[in-house]
C-alpha cells in the first residue's frame, strides 16, 4: 500500500473510530500530519481530501449536527427527526431512549454513557437537544480525539508552531485547503503545458516534438490526465496550472530504440521519448502509455 492510500485509509478510520485496531495507529497518525505537511511545503499534490467534520476539529472548531450531515446521513436524519417531534410524544418516552451510545464497534456493540448517570436519564423534549448535541460530541469529537491530536501534533512537527496550528486551518475555508492538498480538477490546458517543458537532445521545432504536442491535442481529458501522472506521478495540477509545480517538465531524447515505449523519471518530471520515425509511430505508442494500466505504473514496460 502506497503512503497516500495509508493516509486515506487512516483517515476513513478516524471518522468510524476503527484505526485504533492496529496498537501503532496513533503513530500512523502524526506521521500523516508530517507527510501532509511536507506535501503543503512543496507544493505537491496528493489526492487526499479532508473530512469537513476532521478540518472542523484542527480548526479548534465547535461540531455542531448540520455538520455531520454529509459524514453520517442516517445519524444526521434521526437526530433531525428527534429534535423535530411532537413534544407530547417524546414526553411519553415513545422513543425509549436514554443518555447513552451504542455502536457497533468490529462485530460487537459498545455502550457508552453521554454524562453522568446517562443510562438512567430518559430523553424528553426539554433534553433531546442537549442528547443530541452530546451524542454528536462523542460520535465525531471525544471519541477520535486522539487521533487528531496526533495528527495535529506531526503537522505542526513540520510546518507551524503549535500554537499557531489552529489559526492556520481557521483562516482556510476546507474547500481552499483542499484544493491545495487535492489540486485542480480543471481541464488540463495544453498551451500551459508546453510553456513549462524543456527540452534535452530535441529542439522545440523538431519534427518529433510537434508530432508530440499534435498527439497530447488529440487525446481525451483522461488520457492526457493519465499521461501527466506518468511523467510526474501528479495527478492534478496546483491551482496555478504547471507553473505551480515544483520544477518545469523535460522532455529527454531516449538512447532506446524507436520500437521501445517511452519511459519516465517522474521524480525529476522526465519524460524519455525514443526517435520516432513518423507521427503515427509515436501516436502508437503513446496511445499505449495513456492507457490507465500502463501509466500508472511509472513508466516500467
Amino acid at each position: 500500500m502506497t503512503n497516500v492510500a495509508m493516509m486515506k485509509c487512516m483517515l476513513l478510520g478516524l471518522l468510524d473510530n476503527t484505526s485504533k485496531v492496529d496498537p501503532l495507529h496513533l503513530q500512523y497518525f502524526s506521521f500523516c500530519g508530517r507527510v501532509i505537511a511536507l506535501a503543503l511545503m512543496h507544493k505537491v499534490q496528493i489526492g487526499v481530501v479532508f473530512d469537513r467534520l476532521f478540518y472542523l476539529q484542527l480548526a479548534g472548531k465547535d461540531v455542531t449536527l448540520e455538520d455531520i450531515r454529509d459524514a453520517d446521513p442516517y445519524l444526521y436524519s434521526s437526530c433531525k427527526k428527534i429534535l423535530e417531534m411532537d413534544p407530547k410524544l417524546v414526553d411519553s418516552d415513545a422513543l425509549g431512549l436514554t443518555f447513552v451510545s451504542e455502536a457497533n464497534e468490529l462485530g460487537s456493540i459498545k455502550v457508552v454513557e453521554l454524562c453522568t448517570g446517562g443510562k438512567n436519564i430518559t430523553v424528553n423534549s426539554m433534553n433531546r437537544g442537549e442528547y443530541v448535541n452530546l451524542l454528536i460530541q462523542h460520535r465525531f469529537v471525544r471519541s477520535i480525539s486522539e487521533q487528531v491530536a496526533h495528527f495535529a501534533q506531526g503537522f505542526s512537527d513540520i510546518l507551524l508552531d503549535p500554537t499557531q496550528r489552529k489559526f492556520f486551518f481557521q483562516i482556510l475555508e476546507p474547500e481552499d485547503f483542499d484544493w491545495m492538498l487535492h489540486g485542480s480538477d480543471s481541464a488540463l490546458c495544453i498551451d500551459d503545458w508546453k510553456e513549462h517543458a524543456e527540452y534535452h537532445g530535441y529542439k522545440e521545432t523538431d519534427p518529433l516534438i510537434l508530432w508530440f504536442w499534435k498527439a497530447v491535442r488529440e487525446m481525451t481529458e483522461e488520457q492526457r490526465q493519465v499521461l501527466l501522472f506518468f511523467w510526474t506521478s501528479v495527478k492534478h495540477l496546483p491551482i496555478e496550472g504547471f507553473g505551480g509545480l515544483a520544477s518545469k517538465l523535460y522532455i529527454y531524447k531516449a538512447s532506446e530504440s524507436h520500437e521501445r515505449l517511452p519511459s519516465s523519471h517522474t521524480c525529476f518530471y522526465r519524460l524519455c521519448i525514443p526517435p520516432y520515425k513518423s507521427m503515427e509511430a509515436l501516436r502508437c505508442a503513446f496511445n499505449i502509455i495513456t492507457q490507465e494500466h500502463y501509466g500508472y505504473s511509472f513508466g516500467t514496460w
